[in-house]
């Protein structure tokens, strides 16, 4: 049996609230909510689609640190203060996840910093065949 296995970004804000990037379960990898935060410098662009961009690098270190892949995501869930956001966004979720094709939910909902645009979980299933 394997142990759980607990991923970190090295971002601040896990040790502060008490949470970590990614949890690996069995073959389940689940993704924290990710927004487009650059954790080794803890700085966010002001851009939409550079925080969606930098979303999916987290969310890809994570995947990668827990033995997956982005191919691997079989749900995703998008949050954005602004709705209006979420079809601007979709050429770059297209460029990450297009062939990928995940369960998908968007919702509109404030997030905890007014800098963050999009913030992005996502679940995988790593098949070991």
């Amino acid at each position: 049996m394997m142990a759980r296995q607990l991923i970190s970004s090295g971002s601040t804000f896990e040790q502060e609230i008490g949470y970590s990037r990614a949890v690996v379960e069995g073959n389940w990898v689940l993704v924290s909510g990710t927004t487009g935060f650059d954790y080794s410098k803890m700085t966010i662009s002001d851009d939409l689609l550079e925080q969606a961009e930098q979303c999916f690098k987290n969310i890809d270190t994570a995947l990668k640190q827990a033995g997956s892949e982005m191919k691997d995501v079989v749900r995703v869930t998008y949050v954005f203060p602004n709705a209006e956001d979420f079809p601007k966004c979709w050429p770059v979720m297209r460029k990450y996840l297009g062939d990928v094709r995940p369960s998908a939910m968007m919702l509109a909902a404030g997030l905890s910093d007014p800098r963050m645009k999009i913030e992005i979980q996502v679940t995988a299933y790593r098949d070991r065949g």
